[in-house]
Formats: C-alpha cells, structure tokens, sequence
C-alpha cells in the first residue's frame, strides 16, 4: 500500500517553480537562512514570471494582459482566489509579513511593459531607470526581507549592483534579443559609435559592433566598481548580492568577443556558477 505524498506548500512550489526559471536565484535562496528562503523564494518567482512573458506570448497586447493581472492583484483588485496561484499567494504573504512596498512591484511591472515591445532603449539614463526598477530593486526587495534594519545601508550598492547584473543579462540575451529585433543597448551609444538600430542588427560592421558592445560593458563595469565602493553591504543583507556575482565574467567575456557574441553562447556552466556563488557566499564579497 502507497501512501500519498503531502501536498507541498506554496514556498515549496515557489521553489520549485524557481528551480526551473531562474537556477540562479534558486540557488541564492539555498545560500540564503532557512527562515528566510520561502519569502525570497516568492520574490523571485515572481520576477520570472514577469521576465519570460515575452516568452510565452507572440503580440504585446497578452503580455500586457498577463502583467495586468499581476498589477490587478498587488493593487487588491485580483479577479478570483489569488489561492489558485501558489506564487500569488505566496508573494502576498511575504508582502504583508516583511511590509515591502507594493509600488516598488508595481512600478517594476511597468518596467517590464518595455520588454513587449521592440522600441529601442534611447539613453543611458533610461536603461539605468529600467535597471533601477527591476534588477535594483529586487536585490533592495530582498535586502528588505532579510534584514530590514541593514536594508537602507546597503542602498546605494544595491542601485549600482543592479544596473550591472541587468546589462549582463542583457549581454547574454543579446543573440536572442537581436533575433527578436530587440535592442536594449541605449542608443545614444550605438550613435557614438557610428551606428543605428537597423545597423546594429543587421551584423554586418563587425568593427562598430564590437565597439558599440565593449562601451555596454564597460558601463556595467563602471556601476559593478560602483556597487563595491559603496557602503559595506552587510552580512545580512549579502544574500540579496549573490547573483551579482555572476555578472562581471560576463561583462569581461562580452568585451572580448565584440561582435562575436552575437553566435557564440556566454553562459557558463552551472556548476560553475554555483561555485563561484557559494565561495561568495563565504567570503561575503561580490
């Protein structure tokens, strides 16, 4: 006679569910406290769900039904049970129980309305006011369920941090961005380098190419030295850090390619990454 499983709580689901979505941020949460893993767990799962609906959508119009849905529900305003989703349900448990802002989840919704579409990012301060709004602001999220009293300090690296590991991940999506007719690198930058959208996409100027890509990661560079010279993250908070940590290979990598990241995959592998997450982990440095 078998006996059946017991149902798993929605912080198992939320991690298993994350597990599958974002490896790296699973892992995060494992090097995380125990008591701390199932709220962060429902943090992240939620930003991967905002993260691969233009995955899972072919117009921007059922993105931004999907995302409304999730606006709907931080404002109160859920259609139904929000029971019927482990994430939701869980996501809201961790709001009220660390008192995280809703507008700093809202206003990252927003954000991500960018990813629907194919406009190009104009300006470096607007690629640094989506990155704050996503990526920085995550890692504050996280800093916030951690530890609020160390949150405020930990701020400003937080802000830089964020931007940095957004242009990694924009790095390594940059194949699959380019063949969605995406560009997320500013333009302002590909003007100086002699460069426009069409141009940039097109491949072709492999020289302007490379250029126009070393000048993206040196400036996630410049915020990741930024992030380290800021305030001393404390212990605490470091967890929400862990991913950082896999930023600067890839900005490293990126500027040695140029151009030719656009054929050649970034992603190291994953017991690599998880090495060098859990050695920071150790040394409380990112």
């Amino acid at each position: 006679m078998t006996t059946a499983a017991a149902p798993r709580s929605n912080q198992e689901l939320c991690l298993a569910t994350l597990r599958d979505t974002d490896r790296d941020r699973y892992l995060a949460c494992l090097l995380a406290p125990e008591d701390k893993r199932g709220a962060l767990a429902s943090l992240y799962a939620f930003n991967a769900e905002l993260a691969r609906i233009r995955d899972l959508v072919h117009e921007p119009l059922p993105g931004e039904v999907r995302m409304q849905y999730w606006r709907d529900l931080l404002e109160g305003q859920a259609h139904g049970s929000s029971a019927a989703n482990p994430i939701a349900a869980e996501l809201l448990a961790t709001i009220e129980q660390h008192r995280l802002p809703r507008q700093t989840l809202i206003d990252m919704i927003d954000a991500r309305i960018f990813d629907l579409y194919d406009d190009p990012m104009e300006t470096r301060g607007t690629l640094e006011g989506y990155a704050g709004e996503t990526a920085s602001a995550l890692i504050q999220l996280a800093s916030l369920i951690l530890s609020p009293e160390e949150a405020r300090g930990s701020a400003e690296a937080a802000g830089h941090a964020g931007v940095a590991q957004a242009i990694a991940g924009m790095l390594l999506l940059m194949p699959l961005h380019r063949r969605r007719g995406q560009v997320y690198l500013p333009l302002e930058i590909l003007t100086a380098t002699g460069l426009d959208r069409d141009a940039f996409l097109a491949g072709k100027d492999a020289p302007r190419i490379s250029a126009a890509i070393d000048a993206f990661a040196g400036l996630g560079r410049e915020h990741l030295s930024k992030a380290r010279a800021a305030v001393n993250v404390a212990p605490a908070v470091f967890p929400a850090f862990l991913p950082v940590v896999l930023a600067e290979p890839v900005l490293k990598r990126a500027q040695a390619l140029g151009a030719r990241l656009f054929d050649q995959s970034m992603a190291q592998p994953q017991w690599r990454r998880q090495m060098r997450m859990a050695f920071a982990a150790s040394r409380k440095r990112f």
